[in-house]
């Protein structure tokens, strides 16, 4: 058991530090197998090559100072010949400082393991202390050896003690690693970004937005079926929205066509008790078609244009008011939104009628929230509904008569459409329990 939870905790673990979008993941996956690669080369070159051929490099040089040093000490007053010989044969520039001791500092190459190498030759081959300097000077290595009376300098060009093919390949090796890398990010920007025009053109026509160029096809192959197969979705939607549409105004002229005789036949009619209640029916019936076709109806083809919420939802306060409802409006002045303005209208007309049909005070504020979303909220003192029955109110048909006062007008199509155009904006709807003790309905739209 402890190692079937050690197998699932490690992906998991693994998987926080990982990046999350496409394109870092693409490029890690190409990046990362190369920067291994030439590690691994790097450090074999290193291991085999270089350290090889630095070690044969550096004994040599340590065998020199060995050889002057021990020469010197054999014969102190034949120094100048020993210099020029050195000089001359060894390329090495031999001084005796009298009175002088070994320095105790020693300054770190920025390549360690130059240093390594000829403390380890000098080591080998010398029977007293040194010391060495790799950095101070760019092209010499500065090496001293205790001697009878003071201390023998030697300066040796670097040359003879590193290989310089060492510095050369890293360098090689970087510029073609960032040569790689810049070639990649070029090729998966591309790539990415063929699904993120997608993904976009998926985001605006749920939101009804057509972008002022039509969306084509491109990138891999992959990616160009997934695109076919999203115009291909996209067109059976329009035209079946259509046809939904032709087939509503059809059946809204011909039902409207027999109730309007029916009005007039009624309004010329004699007053009775029993002609009273044929008109309410008839007034009843000619508003369930209307709601029917407003639910049915949707957004349409209504454009989405830059609308001044602020005007819209005083209208729907004094629409509510006119009702005798107590309507408070909070809102900033000239709060503007890309919206569909009448589908807009039509949902904030069914919270606040709603809200107004189940209370006596109605409160609507609207402001964005720090994400930059839009929130409107419409929230009423009646009875509420219960949490558990939130979905069931967005639900079409659906009347709650256990919670809510039934409203005799409606068919239960209210919050379905208010749910429908805040949908169609790319939005949503949330139900809560309001402060004033009954209802508050959210339409939360992006920003």
């Amino acid at each position: 058991m402890k190692i079937r939870a050690l197998r699932i905790f490690v992906p998991r673990a693994i998987k926080r530090w990982l990046p999350q979008s496409l394109f870092a993941r693409t490029l890690l996956i190409i990046v990362l197998p190369v920067a291994i690669m030439q590690g691994l080369i790097t450090w074999i070159f290193f291991d085999l090559h270089w350290q090889a051929v630095s070690s044969g490099l550096t004994d040599s040089l340590a065998g020199d100072v060995a050889w002057i040093t021990e020469t010197y000490e054999g014969a102190p007053a034949d120094l100048p010949r020993l210099a020029a010989r050195a000089e001359r044969n060894l390329s090495l520039s031999v001084a005796f400082k009298p009175g002088e001791t070994l320095s105790t500092n020693r300054k770190q190459a920025y390549f360690a393991p130059e240093d390594r190498a000829l403390e380890a030759a000098l080591d080998r081959r010398l029977d007293r202390p040194f010391w060495f300097n790799n950095r101070s000077y760019n092209s010499w290595v500065q090496i001293e050896a205790p001697v009878r009376g003071g201390v023998l300098r030697i300066y040796a060009p670097r040359e003879r003690a590193f290989a310089a093919s060492g510095w050369i390949f890293i360098i090689w090796m970087s510029s073609a690693t960032l040569l790689l890398t810049a070639i990649a990010i070029l090729f998966i920007r591309n790539q990415v970004r063929a699904i993120e025009r997608l993904a976009e053109a998926a985001e605006a026509f749920g939101k009804g937005v057509e972008g002022p160029e039509p969306f084509k096809p491109y990138g891999a192959k992959e990616v160009r079926q997934a695109a076919q197969a999203f115009l291909s979705m996209k067109a059976r939607i329009q035209r079946h929205l259509e046809q939904r549409t032709v087939l509503l105004a059809s059946v809204s002229h011909d039902l409207r066509t027999p109730l309007t005789r029916l009005k007039l036949e009624m309004a010329l009619a004699e007053p009775t008790s029993q002609t009273e209640a044929i008109k309410r029916d008839l007034s009843e019936m000619e508003h369930m078609i209307d709601e029917y076709l407003d639910f049915a109806r949707g957004e349409g083809t209504e454009a989405v244009e830059p609308t001044d919420l602020a005007a819209l939802l005083a209208q729907a306060r004094d629409d509510a008011a006119r009702g005798g409802a107590k309507v408070t409006l909070t809102v900033e002045p000239g709060l503007m939104a890309e919206v569909r303005p009448n589908a807009i209208k039509r949902a904030l007309d069914n919270l606040v009628s709603n809200a107004a049909g189940h209370g006596t005070t109605v409160a609507i504020s609207a402001a964005r929230t720090p994400a930059g979303s839009l929130e409107i909220a419409v929230e009423d003192d009646g009875p509420g509904i219960a949490e558990d029955r939130y979905e069931e109110a967005f639900k079409p048909f659906s009347r709650l008569d256990e919670s809510r006062n039934q409203n005799r007008k409606g068919v239960g199509l209210g919050l379905a459409i208010v749910r429908d155009v805040a949908r169609s904006h790319g939005g949503e709807v949330f139900l809560a329990r309001s402060t004033l003790g009954g209802l508050k309905a959210t339409i939360r739209l992006p920003g």
